[in-house]
């Protein structure tokens, strides 16, 4: 099973989605279409209150929902409840709200995209970058960003090649990247920037977005020049790759006398410079 994981976001709410290519067809959260239809602050009660009431009623096609793994609030996989589009529609019926309507035509708009994207990759590209316009980031901000998927892209293209698991496998060459380059761990760098559900490469400045890309452009092509044989070589290479741009970031602070890895964040996107 090939499967996608993403964020999309409605009416600036962050609700995780699954692409999966096997079915082709998009599983959506439960518990974030919720928040967003029933501004509830403890949507996961809401659903098992909402769950317990359908069943009752007989309503097995949204109660037999499955859960798939998402990234949850701690930046780790984990299993929630997700429905496909149908049972989403079915959903909303049982759910009084005046987002409702405005949810359905976002439903039907992400569904578009996938087909539309799939036959045109550029179209995914121009997606990102309206996002990321709204959310008010700098050109040359966004154009850094832009590339950087790209690069991250380039390098899990290698990995599934060296046959690296998707999930804790990638989550922990990622964290030996970033950890060589900037001296923190993912989950030190976040801390750092004071995020929670946020992306890390969302909230870096340009000089980290560099330094990061550096990092795993670095790490891709020594991967494809050593063909690592198992996990362990690929965790030496991700090493190497990231202390490339560690000697990098200490140069440079060598030279500026300023620190590289900072706790600006998307917080402060005005304060990102052009």
């Amino acid at each position: 099973m090939t499967q996608d994981n993403t964020i999309r976001l409605f009416n600036d709410r962050r609700i995780r989605v699954l692409w999966d290519d096997e079915q082709e067809k998009w599983f959506f959260s439960i518990v974030d279409v919720i928040a967003v239809l029933t501004e509830s602050i403890n949507p996961s009660a809401y659903w098992r209150k909402l769950k317990e009431r359908l069943k009752k009623e007989g309503n097995e096609s949204v109660t037999n929902c499955h859960a798939l793994k998402m990234i949850a609030a701690d930046g780790k996989m984990r299993n929630t409840d997700v429905a496909d589009t149908e049972q989403i529609l079915r959903l909303i019926q049982s759910i009084p709200s005046p987002n409702a309507e405005p949810f359905k035509m976002w439903l039907a708009q992400v569904g578009n995209e996938r087909i539309n994207e799939t036959a045109d990759p550029e179209l995914a590209i121009d997606r990102a970058l309206e996002t990321y316009l709204k959310k008010g980031y700098s050109n040359a901000w966004i154009n850094q960003r832009l590339k950087s998927i790209e690069v991250r892209k380039e390098l899990t293209d290698e990995w599934d090649n060296r046959g690296v698991k998707k999930g804790l496998e990638y989550a922990i060459l990622t964290d030996e990247i970033t950890k060589a380059w900037s001296g923190h761990n993912t989950r030190e760098y976040k801390r750092l920037k004071s995020l929670t559900k946020e992306n890390l490469r969302d909230n870096m400045t340009n000089l980290e977005l560099v330094l990061n890309m550096l990092a795993e452009a670095t790490t891709t092509e020594i991967s494809k020049e050593k063909e690592p044989q198992s996990f362990a070589d690929n965790q030496e290479i991700a090493r190497q790759g990231g202390t490339v741009a560690g000697n990098a970031r200490r140069e440079i602070e060598q030279r500026t006398g300023k620190k590289v890895v900072t706790s600006k964040n998307a917080k402060g996107i005005k304060e990102i410079e052009e």
